[in-house]
């Protein structure tokens, strides 16, 4: 399946890189979480979907322990479907061990998407019918401390070479699904977006659910909605805005 191939190949390109100070582990859940991953590919990268929404990068308790984006561990198993085994990336940081589906904590941005997605379209087959969900970037850095680093604040010279690999991956999704639109679910992943891929396809954005945005956090549910509307997405209950 092609969809396989191109995570394949972006999990060796991606393995191949690295960075220093002040990153200090780098998980990669194509690695270790592989058959998970592709699991969801499988099943729900379906060609001329309406429009695939674009993340930046894993999140400690969401795909980097279930191998699914804002893969949060309780909708991942209950609502779309997918459980089993997950693997330790090869250097596992003490402070964020890999525990995959029993992990308790709770990835907010994930509870908040496909807890909409839920709410809104019922079933997941129903949802991923009209949407799919990739991540720009599949790597999680982290500090010594535990901090999170996100992609962007990597230096120009590892960032670049990472933005290109991820560039190509994303070029190759889209024409895989051919979907109307790429929808960046922050102005991070609608920026790459507009960048890999230029004039060929329509690029828009919805807030990002993440807790650290204030917006967010005064329901992110509604605000997103409104914008797909405006994006003129008609949803189940909703009139399109155009």
């Amino acid at each position: 399946m092609q969809p396989v191939r191109i995570s394949r190949d972006l999990e060796k390109r991606t393995r191949a890189l690295r960075f220093d100070l002040p990153v200090t582990h780098v998980y990669n859940p194509l690695t270790y979480a592989r058959e998970r991953h592709e699991e969801y590919l499988e099943r729900f990268a379906r060609p001329s979907c309406e429009a695939l929404l674009l993340g930046m990068n894993p999140g400690p308790f969401g795909m980097a322990q279930t191998g699914v984006p804002f893969g949060e561990v309780t909708l991942v198993r209950d609502w779309i479907g997918i459980e089993g085994p997950v693997s330790k990336p090869e250097d596992e940081h003490p402070k964020r061990p890999i525990l995959g589906f029993a992990c308790e904590r709770r990835e907010v941005s994930g509870q908040r998407l496909w807890g909409w997605a839920r709410e809104r379209f019922g079933s997941a087959d129903a949802f991923f019918d009209r949407f799919f969900v990739w991540n720009f970037c599949p790597l999680v850095f982290m500090e010594e401390s535990g901090r999170n680093r996100t992609p962007d604040k990597l230096p120009a010279p590892e960032r670049d070479p990472l933005y290109e690999i991820c560039d190509e991956a994303l070029r190759r999704i889209v024409d895989h699904l051919q979907p109307n639109m790429v929808i960046g679910i922050g102005k991070f992943a609608e920026t790459r977006a507009k960048k890999a891929l230029g004039p060929r396809i329509d690029v828009g954005t919805v807030l990002h659910p993440s807790p650290a945005s204030p917006i967010a956090n005064r329901g992110w549910a509604p605000q997103a909605e409104r914008q797909l509307q405006e994006l003129g997405f008609e949803l189940p209950g909703l009139g399109a805005a155009r």
